[in-house]
Order: structure tokens, then C-alpha cells, then sequence
């Protein structure tokens, strides 16, 4: 691994933490740690939803180890309650003993056709990754691999999709607390999207993939671009199992690893031409957008 990423020009998150610089950080845990909170797998249906209350009643199926099938509130999140959708069936992470009541996190939708089609291509990216060896990573001239993932909407997007259009990429998380990394990233993306739309650029789609599957859901990330007022007509958040994740950071050049709390991580962007071949790549935060723009086939 370390050798994948030895031939990538920029410093890593690591370099500014041994520099005493900002990292990329999830919030300071507290000096004691408290016991971590008891919590279970939970699937079920979304039978009602009541937003005013951030509540979910929910036909659950037996949670294994703790209680038996029921119907009963859980407390959610404002960006899961906005996402949640009646007769949805959905998996979640159940705390049982929170003090404001049961809640859920992790909340994902349930779609049996979906999630095979994810769970396929994941597999099929896996052995790729394992054929390139060494030679994983990507460089500028070669296509991008294929790949599926679920959009902020809970949907099944896939690299084939995009066929014929041009693709700008990058890798986020939504929870960055550092203006000059992931938040940054994201302004800059809107930035081109605005640039090649005033520069009559019609065949772009842009794309940013969590670095934190497990936290940004597609609500989560639904929650995110809502926030700042994102046009999704042409932009996508996108997120799912983790080991795709992981593959796609092999074959894209990131390095991203949480140690102790702190998520280390390069920033790459990159620009794909309609035929799915990388025309150019920036590493870092100190790109323009302009330059982006201006290599794109108007």
C-alpha cells in the first residue's frame, strides 16, 4: 500500500498532523472515555413518520439479543427524518437506552434488487483491484473503473451511467471539520458547476464519494447538499459498502484511514472525458476551478 501511494505528488493529512497542522478530524473524544453505548442490528418497515418530532414508528423485526418483534417509536436524526418515506423498508442501528428514548442511527433503505446489483459490482471491482496488483492506481490516460453505489436519494448509481458525459470526481466526508479540506472541496466543485454552466458546458456530471461510508448514509449525505443549497440536477454524493469504497480509493490514488479519532486523507480531484478516460488530475486543495473548466468539451 504504502508504495501505491509513494508516487502521489501532494502531502498527505499525515504531513500537516506531524507539521502541528489541522487534520482532518472527527470530534475530540472526551480525556475519559465512557463506556461505549450498547446497540443492536435492526431491520424493519417505516410505518409512520413524524417530522415535527424527529420520531419514526417502525414495524421492527426481531433484534437479536434483546426483544422481540414490535411496533415502536425511535428517535432519529433531522436529515434521516427528512429522508425517511412510509411503507420503506430500512436497516438501521438501534441504541436502546438513550435517555430521550430508543433511537436509530446508520438508517439505510432495504431494496433486495438494489443492493444485489451494488453487491455484484463491489465484487467485480474487488477482483479488478486484486488483477492490477501494484498497478491498481489509476494514472492520467487510463479509464476509471467500474463501479456502483447508492446516490443521496438511496439510488443505485453506476460508472456506466455517466457514459458520454464528462465527469469531474472527488472524494468527501460531510462531518470535516476543516475549512481548507473537504468544505473547501465542495465550494470549488459548485464553483465549476456554476462555470461550465455560464460556459455552456451541458454534458457534465460531477461526483463526490464519501470517505466515511459508514456515517454518510444517503440521508446523510441528502442532508448535506441541501445545506448549501447544492443543484443535484448534475451532481451526485455517493456512498456503500465500505470494501467498494476502499477498492476505489486504491484505484484512485487516496489514502484516507481513521488513527485514534483522526481521519488522515489526501485530497484528489479528477476530470473524465465522455469515454471514461482520466484527462487530468489535481491532488490537494489549491486547484481553481477555471482550470477544470477550461479542459472541458464544450
Amino acid at each position: 500500500m504504502k508504495a501505491l501511494f509513494i508516487r502521489l505528488p501532494v502531502a498527505l493529512c499525515a504531513g500537516l498532523l506531524l507539521a502541528g497542522l489541522p487534520a482532518c478530524r472527527r470530534p475530540a473524544p472526551p480525556v475519559t472515555a465512557a463506556p461505549e453505548e450498547k446497540h443492536y442490528p435492526l431491520t424493519g418497515v417505516i410505518v409512520r413518520v413524524d417530522a415535527a418530532r424527529r420520531i419514526l414508528l417502525v414495524q421492527h423485526d426481531e433484534v437479536v439479543g434483546f426483544m422481540q418483534p414490535m411496533t415502536m417509536e425511535f428517535h432519529v436524526s433531522a436529515a434521516e427524518v427528512a429522508a425517511a418515506k412510509e411503507g420503506e423498508r430500512i436497516r438501521a442501528v438501534l441504541y436502546p437506552e438513550d435517555p430521550n428514548g430508543a433511537r436509530l442511527e446508520k438508517i439505510w433503505p432495504v431494496d433486495p434488487v438494489a443492493d444485489t446489483a451494488v453487491a455484484a459490482a463491489m465484487n467485480a471491482l474487488r477482483q479488478d483491484t486484486s488483477a492490477r496488483g501494484s498497478h491498481a492506481y489509476r494514472e492520467v490516460g487510463e479509464s476509471m473503473p467500474d463501479f456502483a453505489l447508492y446516490d443521496q436519494d438511496g439510488q443505485v448509481v453506476s460508472a456506466v451511467r455517466f457514459h458520454g458525459r464528462q465527469i469531474m470526481l472527488n472524494f468527501i466526508y460531510t462531518r470535516c471539520p476543516i475549512a481548507t479540506m473537504c468544505p473547501a472541496a465542495t465550494l470549488k466543485m459548485m464553483a465549476v458547476q456554476a462555470q461550465a454552466k455560464s460556459a455552456g458546458v451541458t454534458n457534465l456530471q460531477l461526483i463526490s464519494i464519501t470517505l466515511d461510508p459508514e456515517y454518510d448514509t444517503p440521508a446523510v449525505l441528502k442532508s448535506y447538499a441541501a445545506a448549501r443549497s447544492i443543484d443535484l440536477a448534475n451532481f451526485a454524493f455517493l456512498t456503500g459498502p465500505e470494501k467498494a469504497i476502499r477498492d476505489l480509493f486504491m484505484q484512485f490514488g487516496i489514502d484516507a484511514q481513521f488513527k485514534d479519532g483522526v481521519l488522515v486523507h489526501n485530497l484528489a480531484t479528477l476530470l473524465i472525458d465522455p469515454d471514461g478516460k482520466i484527462i487530468w488530475r489535481e491532488d490537494g486543495s489549491q486547484w481553481a476551478p477555471e482550470t477544470f473548466v477550461a479542459r472541458m468539451k464544450k
